[in-house]
């Protein structure tokens, strides 16, 4: 009897997709409860900094909008009722709450230049802010990392608050058409083509500059190989791959804090 251990190419072993909503407001709904969601991670891991961060999600319907958390608002309390719908000049379409001027500065723009993206995230976690004082690339030191190798970029023109839209243009063009971007001196930005997605990138970011800075702090870490690295993380790197990861993540959220969906 001749047998064969099971490949990724089998069918049982194959990532599971994104759903496709038969709606315009089933997808809205389903993007704005992930984005509630998110939030409600991001201050469960610490991400929260005052009155910092942002995360958005392009409305399915209205493009040139997106959907925000309200400026001052505790990640930790956020609910889909509370979301706020903000087009692309700056103004309140939907909701009550002030908009984060500098949230919409980056967002806008990033969403702009960027058409196919769904979601940005952006927060003053500890460990990406710190890395960010460094001005460098994350290294190919561990598996996870390598989901954002050449997929990254530093945005190294640090020019305090932004609060114009030049600000927004440049951090966009140094994002490019990668998944995240490392902003000197600020933080981390990550995007997606779903909002599970680009949550995921910034929360595995943020682990990997932790690890970094305790490897850099260690010794000098090894590097792995160049192939290993685009040979995994074309794999660890893809879209799918990235809104799978945040599944077990979202499913917990929703089963400790159901609110969130009001």
């Amino acid at each position: 009897m001749t047998s064969t251990l099971p490949t990724f190419d089998d069918k049982a072993y194959q990532l599971p997709k994104p759903p496709t909503a038969a709606t315009v407001e089933e997808e809205r709904l389903r993007r704005k409860s992930e984005l509630a969601a998110t939030f409600r991670l991001f201050g469960r891991f610490g991400f929260g900094e005052g009155v910092g961060g942002h995360v958005t999600a392009r409305d399915p319907e209205h493009t040139d909008c997106f959907w925000v958390n309200p400026f001052g608002m505790p990640f930790e309390h956020i609910r889909v009722s509370d979301l706020l719908l903000v087009d692309e000049a700056g103004h309140l379409v939907e909701g009550e709450g002030i908009v984060n001027l500098a949230g919409f500065y980056i967002h806008s723009r990033v969403h702009a230049a960027r058409p196919e993206v769904v979601a940005a995230a952006h927060a003053h976690s500890l460990h990406g802010k710190t890395f960010s004082s460094f001005g460098q690339l994350l290294e190919p030191i561990t598996q996870d990392v390598l989901a954002f190798y050449e997929d990254h970029a530093v945005y190294d023109d640090f020019g305090g608050l932004v609060f114009d839209l030049e600000e927004g243009n440049r951090i966009a063009k140094a994002l490019g058409s990668m998944k995240a971007v490392i902003l000197k001196n600020h933080g981390l930005l990550t995007v997606g083509r779903t909002v599970a997605e680009a949550a995921w990138w910034f929360i595995t970011m943020e682990r990997s500059c932790q690890a970094q800075l305790l490897a850099m702090a260690a010794g000098t870490p090894s590097h792995i190989s160049h192939e290993e690295a685009r040979g995994v993380g074309d794999f660890t790197g893809s879209p799918e791959f990235g809104w799978f990861n945040f599944q077990p993540l979202h499913q917990k959220i929703l089963r400790l804090e159901p609110d969130l969906l009001d």
